[in-house]
C-alpha cells in the first residue's frame, strides 16, 4: 500500500497563490461587466397605461419638463414617458413628471428606443456601442441583455417587430428578446467575412419592416449608391439573404444624403436629392418595389432637411420634410397630401393627427390633411430645432431642443405647472 502524499509548504503557497488569483479574475471581471458601476431603481407597482383621449384638449398649458439629449423623439412605453441623458434613462409619470423609475450605467448612451412594452439603451464601450439593455417600460426592471461589437455610433429605429441598430459600417437586427437576428456590413470574425455580399461598404441609411431590411449603401468602386433589401431574420444570423439589390439611377444618385425614407412589407421609398449646376434636376422619391426594383419617381419642389423623419400610422407614412408633412399611403407610397408650417412630425390622438406648427399644435384630418383646429402653445424658449410629437393619455409630449416637455389642458389635471424643469425624484 502507497503512502498516502503529503503537502508541501511550496504546493499550500502555490494553491494560496491560485486562489488569490482566481479572486482578483472574478473582481475583474464584475467591475467590467454590466452589472458594475449600475444603478437600478424599480417601481413598486408596474405603471398603468392611461386610457386613450377621447376628445382634443381645448388647451395646453406645460406640466413639466426633463433633460431628453439622447432620443430625437417622444418616447413612451407602458404609461410611462421616456426620456435619456447622460447614461440615465428615466420611466416618468406622465402627469407630474415625477421619476418611476431609473436605469443609470458610467457609460455613455448611444441611443434609445421603446417597443414591446420594453425600453431598450445602448451603451458605448470601447467596442463601440456594444452594450445593450433591456428594460420594462412600466416598472424598469431589466429583462434582457446583449453585448457585441458595434460602430462607435449607431442609429436606433423600430418597426413593431424588430430593432435596428445602423453604424455607418455595420448593421444589427434584433427581435423582441434582443437575440440578433441578422448581422450585415464589417463582422469581427474571419470565419463569416466570406458570408457577406460586399466588403467595405459604408452603410448611408436603413429602414425596416416585419419582412423587410432595405439599406442603403455606397461601396468601393461603384458609381452610385446602392440600395440592398433584405430578410431581417434569415436562417442563419450571420448570412444575410438578400431580396434584391440594385444601384440608384437618376439625378442624387451618388449622393451621400440620398436616404431610405419608408419601408414596407411591398415597397420601399428612396429620397434622391437631385442635381445642381448647368443641368439642375429636381429632388425625388423613388418608390421600389419588394425586391428594390423601381416602380416610380415623385418629384419633389424642394429638398428634403437633413431634419427628415418619418412616422407611420395605420393608413400613412407621415414624412417630416423640414417645413411640412407629405402623407404616402401606407400600401401604395402614392402622395396623400401635404401639410405646410409643419415643426416636426405628427402623432395621432382622438381621431386626428396633431401636428407641431409655429405657436400652436395644429389638429389636422388624417384622410384629407385638413386642418380642423389650431391648439396655442407656448414656447418661449424654442430654438427653432424639430418638434417629435408623443401622445400619453390626454398628455401630449413635445420633444424639442434636447428636453421632453408634457402639455395638457389645465381642466383635465391638477399637476403642477410652470416652465422649470423639475429634477426626478429617486423612489424608495
Amino acid at each position: 500500500m502507497l503512502a498516502p502524499e503529503r503537502r508541501t509548504r511550496a504546493d499550500v503557497i502555490t494553491a494560496a497563490a491560485i486562489a488569490v488569483f482566481v479572486v482578483i479574475a472574478v473582481i475583474a471581471a464584475w467591475a467590467t461587466s454590466g452589472v458594475a458601476n449600475t444603478e437600478s431603481i424599480v417601481a413598486d407597482e408596474p405603471a398603468r397605461p392611461p386610457q386613450p383621449a377621447a376628445k382634443l384638449p381645448g388647451k395646453l398649458q406645460e406640466l413639466w419638463r426633463a433633460p431628453d439629449t439622447v432620443s430625437t423623439r417622444a418616447l413612451t412605453s407602458e404609461g410611462v414617458v421616456v426620456t435619456a441623458a447622460d447614461g440615465s434613462v428615466v420611466g416618468h409619470d406622465p402627469r407630474t413628471g415625477e421619476q418611476v423609475w431609473r436605469f443609470t450605467r458610467e457609460l455613455p448612451l448611444c441611443g434609445v428606443e421603446s417597443q414591446f412594452g420594453m425600453v431598450v439603451a445602448v451603451y458605448r464601450t470601447d467596442r463601440g456601442c456594444s452594450e445593450t439593455t433591456m428594460v420594462a417600460g412600466a416598472d424598469g426592471r431589466r429583462r434582457t441583455a446583449r453585448s457585441s461589437y458595434m460602430d462607435d455610433r449607431v442609429r436606433l429605429s423600430v418597426d413593431g417587430t424588430y430593432v435596428v441598430a445602423q453604424g455607418p459600417d455595420r448593421l444589427e437586427v434584433w427581435r423582441s428578446d434582443l437575440v440578433r437576428t441578422l448581422e450585415y456590413g464589417y463582422v469581427d470574425a474571419k470565419e463569416n467575412w466570406k458570408t457577406q455580399p460586399r466588403k467595405g461598404c459604408e452603410f448611408l441609411s436603413a429602414g425596416s419592416s416585419p419582412s423587410r431590411l432595405a439599406v442603403l449603401e455606397r461601396c468601393p468602386g461603384e458609381p452610385a449608391d446602392r440600395i440592398s433589401v433584405l430578410a431581417p431574420a434569415p436562417k442563419d444570423d450571420n448570412v444575410p439573404e438578400e431580396y434584391g439589390s440594385h444601384l440608384l439611377e437618376g439625378a442624387g444618385a451618388a449622393s451621400p444624403d440620398a436616404r431610405v425614407i419608408a419601408v414596407s412589407d411591398n415597397r420601399i421609398a428612396v429620397y434622391q436629392p437631385g442635381t445642381g449646376g448647368t443641368d439642375p434636376a429636381a429632388p425625388r422619391l423613388t418608390v421600389l418595389d419588394a425586391k428594390g426594383n423601381p416602380i416610380v419617381v415623385q418629384e419633389l419642389s424642394a429638398p428634403l432637411d437633413k431634419t427628415t423623419a418619418t412616422v407611420r400610422t395605420s393608413s400613412a407614412f407621415l414624412v417630416f420634410t423640414g417645413n411640412s408633412v407629405i402623407a404616402l399611403n401606407a400600401n401604395t407610397f402614392e402622395p396623400m397630401w401635404t401639410a405646410a408650417e409643419a415643426l416636426g412630425t405628427p402623432v395621432p390622438m382622438a381621431g386626428k393627427l396633431l401636428l407641431p406648427v409655429p405657436g400652436a399644435i395644429a389638429a389636422l384630418d388624417p384622410s384629407t390633411g385638413a386642418q380642423v383646429s389650431r391648439i396655442p402653445v407656448a414656447r418661449p424658449d424654442y430654438g427653432g430645432g424639430p418638434i417629435s410629437l408623443g401622445v400619453l393619455g390626454n398628455v401630449v409630449l413635445e420633444h424639442r431642443d434636447g428636453r421632453l416637455v408634457a402639455l395638457a389642458d389645465p381642466a383635465t389635471t391638477d399637476a403642477p405647472r410652470g416652465d422649470t424643469e423639475r429634477p426626478a425624484k429617486p423612489l424608495g
